[in-house]
């Protein structure tokens, strides 16, 4: 049973508004369904808007930053149930990863593509079997997934890697793909032959 979802976002606050309105609605919606969030503990951008919601509709929060990023005043302990202090970035993604049962990565900029490209490898490699999720607000994601699916074509992942990740395109769908999601332990893209 999945009951904390790890959050990927921007911590920008000055995106458009479609962005922060479709991190409220799946923090809303995460909340709703008795759900926790894992996220960067801060009180900005689109992290902040997903992590306010689900409080607001009665999950509970919990916080993950680095000494560093927290030394510069954003840090929202306070709204949290946990709050975690890390050394740095590799520490802080491994914390949440250890913390998470689903990951979900919204629209975002270059950490945000790092921790799911690095969510997906930990998957394709067997050490996990969450559902990953990419939210693609307003097709934000549609240059990254036609990359994914030329390093699939080009042979550089083996076919089975499109089943690695899933592509929701609202905060429903993507709710709805964690209440109805079965682990599994295949190892997927390792025992194909290229």
């Amino acid at each position: 049973m999945i009951k904390n979802v790890c959050v990927f976002a921007s911590s920008s606050n000055k995106l458009g508004e479609e962005y922060y309105k479709a991190a409220s609605e799946l923090g809303h919606l995460i909340g709703q369904n008795g759900m926790n969030i894992v996220y960067g503990g801060s009180r900005l951008g689109a992290m902040y808007a997903c992590a306010s919601a689900v409080k607001i509709s009665g999950g509970d929060i919990i916080g993950v930053m680095p000494q560093k990023i927290y030394d510069f005043g954003v840090g929202n302990p306070e709204d949290c149930a946990e709050f975690y202090l890390t050394e740095g970035m590799r520490e802080r993604k491994a914390k949440m990863d250890e913390l998470s049962d689903a990951v979900i990565a919204l629209a975002g900029g270059f950490g945000t593509l790092e921790e799911i490209s690095e969510m997906i490898v930990q998957k394709q490699l067997g050490y996990n079997t969450k559902p990953i999720i990419i939210l693609n607000t307003c097709g934000f994601y549609n240059n990254l997934l036609e990359f994914f699916n030329r390093i699939i074509e080009d042979n550089f992942a083996a076919k089975s890697a499109k089943t690695l990740y899933y592509v929701a395109s609202s905060p429903e769908e993507a709710v709805d793909y964690l209440k109805n999601y079965t682990y599994t332990s295949k190892k997927v893209c390792l025992s194909e032959k290229y």
